[in-house]
């Protein structure tokens, strides 16, 4: 923690009464939209550059990303004065492929994936001989993406259950260790869209095979196999996986865009989408949701509305 502490936002940890009222519990939200980059990327991406030795930064930085990871991988790489080169779905937002670009990385869009572009990315660190920064099947990112639940038991020693939204399973695995050192007591669970559910099939044992056609408005968790290093952590450490779907997303990015005048991405809506929409029991409890990234595309906003609409006729839910 000490390693990336000057570099990240301690970001807030906040209630709001009317989710309180609307859930029966005291649901508390990790705001890591308001994050440097927009995201919780950025802790695992310096913790990882940060730790580099000299021979390894001075062969430059290859990563593949939907996103997030790129602008935490750009901006790291800023900090330390190493060119970084980073490969993304062509279906990247724009906003994401702008701001990872203001840091100062070339971009490569390929593919329609994160799987695509990874495999691109992998021939060409092969070809150049480039240092490739993994968005979480990496020991120090997962360590970075600890922080998160660091943070947030030094601001809540009590929680009961803290919600993470799940795509390859580092922010998952690194919260999972972090908090079961420290507090056993506390369940982590999982969040996964019902549209690209890689994690969710290993951790239940009804897939254990790569997707082959994933798709959901959370692009920011939008794989098709999670992390070789990942999950054996996630396996051994998460207490219980859900899943949420597009139109439940929507309505929790609706949420807070209505009632906390914040935009929030779809996979930073995932894991409120869980505890609103009656996923795990949350009557009675503290539970905390992490708001992983705010890196929303404001042009997807009447897609977010209709399929709000859709869930809240779906769920019955004001």
């Amino acid at each position: 923690m000490e390693r990336i502490s000057h570099q990240v936002h301690r970001t807030p940890l906040k209630q709001s009464s009317t989710l309180n009222a609307f859930t029966g519990g005291e649901v508390y939200l990790k705001m890591e939209n308001l994050q440097r980059t927009g995201s919780f990327k950025v802790r695992g991406a310096m913790n990882k550059i940060m730790s580099l030795s000299e021979e390894e930064a001075g062969r430059g930085i290859i990563a593949a990303s939907a996103g997030n990871h790129a602008q935490g991988v750009a901006l790291a790489a800023a900090k330390r004065g190493i060119p970084s080169k980073i490969f993304m779905p062509k279906r990247t937002p724009s906003t994401k492929v702008a701001a990872t670009k203001h840091y100062g990385a070339e971009i490569v869009l390929t593919g329609d994936t994160y799987q695509e572009a990874y495999g691109a990315a992998l021939e060409e660190k092969i070809k150049k001989g480039s240092t490739y920064v993994h968005a979480f099947d990496d020991h120090k990112v997962m360590a970075g993406q600890g922080t998160v639940a660091l943070e947030m038991l030094q601001q809540l020693s009590d929680l009961d259950m803290i919600l993470v939204p799940v795509g390859g399973g580092g922010l998952l695995a690194g919260m999972a260790l972090a908090v079961k050192a420290f507090n056993p007591r506390v369940q982590i669970v999982g969040v996964q869209a019902l549209g690209a559910p890689a994690t969710y099939n290993f951790f239940t044992g009804s897939n254990k095979g790569s997707l082959e056609h994933v798709h959901t408005i959370a692009d920011g968790i939008l794989v098709k196999k999670p992390g070789e290093l990942t999950f054996p952590i996630i396996r051994k450490y998460v207490d219980d996986m859900v899943t949420v779907t597009d139109e439940e997303i929507s309505y929790s990015i609706m949420f807070m865009l209505q009632r906390e005048k914040t935009l929030v991405e779809g996979a930073g809506a995932a894991s409120l989408a869980a505890a609103m929409c009656q996923k795990v029991k949350v009557q009675g409890k503290k539970v905390g949701c992490v708001i992983s990234g705010g890196n929303a595309d404001p042009s997807k906003i009447p897609v977010y509305r209709d399929l709000s609409k859709m869930a809240r006729q779906l769920h019955h839910i004001v």
